[in-house]
């Protein structure tokens, strides 16, 4: 009896303790307002929403696996003869970052199947940023007012790229060594101060005396700071701003649809991550992945035989193969155009364009509305054409960055397989655009089609005179809001009178061919009227003032 009564009192001071704790906090910080708009806050239901959960709970991963392993790297560059637990390689000169590499995989219990893990995680990383942002690309969600999110996950996915390189880079082996003789390269394009920042980064002439070190705090401080910096302010913009969401029966332009945060997303959400978790677990304790013994050590005089990056810079490597041997040669010093344009010009272009997009779009349409219905791609021919058109773009780089292994595989020369190469970079983006184009209003036709025939049943029937006919069934509600449920813009049109500025010609030009090809669906004046109505932004917030 006294103990139970002890018990009682503990669990009612304990009681007391936190509800002062909560008031003390909640007197000087807004607790109670935060937490009960992230308690009401609406998550959405669609799979495609899911991509940018694998991409935050693979960075969870990475930071848990990459605590584990910092443990036991050294990544200095003194060498030493090894005389580890790995037999091959005993007696071989090496740095301590190759060394401690080793011995994470032969020697630390459980080493090998946390650095696999992390390696895997860090794929899937970048891959799922990259999938997430084609998601918001093709469904237009970074529009307007999540122009700055949209900034905020370009730079993100720059960042991680950074970060997988920084990492791929730290074991000093064979294969790795050969990206830093590339990325040496690539510094030392740079015109006039390309040495001199070579020289710096590398402590010394390549491959130098401080580059790994350095590599090891940009991998474990500096971008893991900025990575985990960007990933808060992009979930209180989500939070701020709410998801955005498909077309359905109760959702509109002007509202949030979908699964409370607590109890239903919290429950959903945490089984995710166990399951990421699991998945990248699986794949590193089964899947064999960057098998460093394999490769030895690094030497300046060797260069590994079929040495490809990761993926994710694959691109680069196909970039700089497809890229004719351009130099110049100016007051004494060579300007290497062969380097500097495929690797610093053509990836600045790119995320240029990238960063850049929305407020493009935005001035094409000379739309300043709030967008929170997303687009289907088909609803969009030319933004959904160009996206396709640049994967294809990515992919022909990605495999020209291993064009001597398809040479060799397919038994064509290697000048050839080049040739094959650099004239589909140019040319598959074209056809990609125009294939896209076509599929996308061969859709919409489909779909002005299914809504006034009806869903096809399957069933034939014949006639007594032998005709055969199909029957249709009439569109679910759903299926018919979905598809009615379009915001498409008109193209802009010029003034019939006044003189009309050339930029204003280009822009009505650039508004026309967005927008000039659409697939007009049967509707009648009350559906228009409903559709408008639905898809209208809506009304800004107005202060006191106003």
């Amino acid at each position: 009896m006294p103990l139970r009564k002890r018990k009682a009192q503990l669990k009612t001071r304990a009681g007391k303790a936190a509800v002062d704790g909560y008031g003390a906090m909640d007197a000087r910080l807004p607790v109670s307002e935060l937490a009960k708009q992230l308690v009401r806050k609406a998550f959405p239901d669609h799979w495609s929403f899911l991509l940018g959960e694998i991409a935050l709970y693979s960075f969870v991963v990475l930071l848990l696996t990459g605590v584990y392993l910092t443990l036991f790297f050294d990544p200095s560059m003194t060498e030493s003869v090894y005389t580890g637990s790995y037999a091959p390689l005993q007696g071989v000169r090496m740095t301590q970052a190759y060394t401690t590499t080793l011995a994470i995989s032969f020697d630390v219990r459980g080493g090998l199947l946390i650095r696999q893990i992390h390696h895997w995680a860090a794929l899937v990383f970048v891959a799922a940023i990259s999938v997430h942002l084609l998601r918001i690309f093709f469904t237009g969600a970074f529009r307007k007012p999540r122009e700055a999110n949209w900034i905020v996950g370009v730079t993100l996915f720059v960042l991680a790229l950074l970060e997988g390189f920084a990492g791929y880079s730290l074991p000093d082996d064979l294969l790795s060594g050969t990206g830093l003789r590339t990325a040496a390269t690539i510094v030392g394009s740079i015109p006039v101060a390309g040495t001199y920042v070579e020289m710096f980064v590398f402590g010394g002439q390549f491959p130098g005396s401080d580059v790994i070190t350095r590599l090891y705090a940009v991998h474990i401080l500096l971008v893991p700071g900025l990575i985990v910096a960007l990933i808060t302010a992009h979930l209180m913009l989500v939070a701020y701003l709410k998801h955005t969401h498909w077309a359905g029966p109760g959702r509109t332009n002007k509202n949030a649809v979908g699964s409370p945060a607590f109890p239903h997303f919290t429950a959903k959400t945490t089984g995710f991550f166990l399951m990421v978790f699991g998945v990248l677990a699986l794949l590193g304790g089964l899947a064999q992945i960057n098998p460093v013994w394999n490769y030895g050590p690094y030497r300046a005089d060797q260069v590994s035989g079929d040495a490809q990056p990761d993926w994710y810079v694959g691109f680069l490597e196909g970039a700089l193969r497809l890229m004719p041997p351009w130099e110049t040669d100016i007051a004494g010093h060579t300007v290497m155009w062969n380097v500097f344009i495929p690797t610093l010009v053509l990836p600045g272009v790119v995320f240029t364009l990238l960063f850049l997009y929305p407020f493009f779009e935005r001035w094409v349409t000379g739309d300043r509305g709030e967008h929170h219905l997303c687009d289907r791609p088909r609803n969009r021919p030319t933004r959904t054409g160009l996206g396709v058109a640049a994967i294809v773009f990515y992919a022909v780089l990605l495999v020209a960055g291993g064009n001597d292994v398809v040479a060799f595989s397919f038994r064509v020369s290697i000048e050839v397989m080049t040739w094959i190469l650099r004239i589909a970079l140019v040319v598959a983006p074209l056809l990609a655009f125009a294939l896209t184009k076509c599929l996308c209003l061969a859709l919409q036709m489909r779909d002005h089609r299914r809504l006034t025939e009806g869903e096809e049943t399957g069933q034939v029937t014949q006639s007594v005179n032998g005709d055969l006919s199909e029957s249709h069934r009439a569109l679910s509600p759903t299926a018919r809001y979905r598809i009615l449920m379009r915001d498409v813009p008109t193209p802009l049109e010029l003034p019939t009178e006044g003189p009309v500025s050339r930029r204003r010609r280009v822009r009505a030009a650039l508004s026309a061919w967005y927008y000039r090809d659409l697939v007009e669906l049967p509707t009648t004046d009350e559906q228009r009227s409903r559709i408008a109505e639905r898809t209208a932004p809506p009304e800004p917030v107005r202060g006191p003032e106003d």
